[in-house]
């Protein structure tokens, strides 16, 4: 997917997040019915469209990997492509292996576009704890307990496209 071709409807901005955000991250992330655990303001996007916040996302930095997490378009600016925009920006921004857990078989489908595959939770990577990082394996597991018993329809999936980094 070719980020050039894509673009911010007028008065609309991508920007790095801010502390002030913090509350509107929160917000958009609890509409959305997403684990608002490990909500890090410094690591997200936002996309703020008249004053507004109206979409987030962040790249949560394990050992040796990295998440693309909580990416949320609020409901009123949905299909506008504002979610593919983003989506392609933290790709583009990733400095490591960049992986995802997502519900279902439509934002799996979503994601494919951007060359996410879907794989096991055996095929996560191994990488030892470091400077205080957790790994990734360790924040899947919970997710991978609650598909087993509750049959939640949660996909990990893996980039594997190119990255710029």
């Amino acid at each position: 997917m070719n980020q050039s071709n894509l673009s911010l409807p007028s008065g609309c901005v991508l920007r790095k997040a801010i502390s002030a955000d913090q509350w509107s991250i929160r917000l958009l992330v609890f509409s959305a019915k997403l684990d608002p655990t490990q909500l890090n303001w410094q690591q997200f996007w936002v996309i703020e469209c008249d004053g507004n916040l109206v979409a987030c996302g962040q790249l949560r930095n394990f050992s040796g990997a990295q998440e693309l997490g909580s990416l949320v378009v609020a409901s009123a600016w949905r299909g506008r492509g504002l979610g593919t925009l983003l989506t392609q920006h933290l790709i583009n921004t990733a400095t490591q292996p960049l992986y995802l857990e997502c519900l279902g078989q439509r934002l799996a489908q979503f994601y494919s576009r951007f060359d996410f595959v879907p794989i096991s939770f055996e095929e996560l990577p191994k990488f030892p704890r470091t400077r205080g990082l957790s790994t990734l394996k360790g924040k899947f597991r919970l997710s991978q307990l609650a598909k087993r018993l509750l049959k939640v329809p949660v996909v990990l999936m893996e980039y594997r496209g190119q990255t710029n980094s």
